[in-house]
């Protein structure tokens, strides 16, 4: 697949994301490098949908590490169970936060951001990574986001 990305317009986001994942499994299908697939699903994210920020945190060493990621910069590395990535990789599940100062414990990387969703990569049942998304809006994803998210999430778990 050439490297591009054909975004829909003036569509609801199922829409969006219905024509994004097929795109994104095309582009990580030949390729087993995930920095490379975390790179440019992190890229298509931003690029479709307008968030605030978008990347990964790779586990290493019993640590989130930040990895490839589209936005300002961002916390390096956040610790088991704190925060809402930290908290997604303990419950080795999906996190939806509606207004992030309302979640206990939460980790401002930017005072921009108002709300959060957070999806584990986990492959032969360990965590392996997060995929972390921000939005400058209050309440801004729902269960149609975190059930493609959660797809798109899956394509790299070859």
């Amino acid at each position: 697949m050439a490297e591009t990305l054909q975004i829909l317009q003036n569509v609801d986001k199922e829409e969006q994301y219905l024509s994004l994942l097929p795109q994104l499994g095309a582009l990580v299908e030949y390729e087993d490098d995930l920095i490379a697939n975390f790179a440019n699903i992190a890229s298509a994210l931003k690029e479709t949908f307008q968030f605030f920020w978008v990347g990964f945190y790779r586990v290493v060493n019993n640590v989130l590490i930040l990895g490839p990621f589209q936005g300002p910069i961002a916390c390096t590395r956040i610790a088991f169970g704190k925060g809402v990535c930290g908290k997604a990789w303990q419950q080795a599940a999906s996190i939806i936060v509606p207004d992030v100062d309302q979640f206990p414990g939460h980790i401002a990387c930017s005072s921009l951001s108002k709300s959060e969703i957070v999806i584990p990569l986990i492959i032969n049942n360990i965590v392996i990574a997060i995929l972390d998304i921000d939005s400058t809006k209050l309440n801004d994803f729902d269960e149609i986001d975190r059930y493609y998210l959660d797809k798109i999430v899956n394509l790299l778990g070859y």
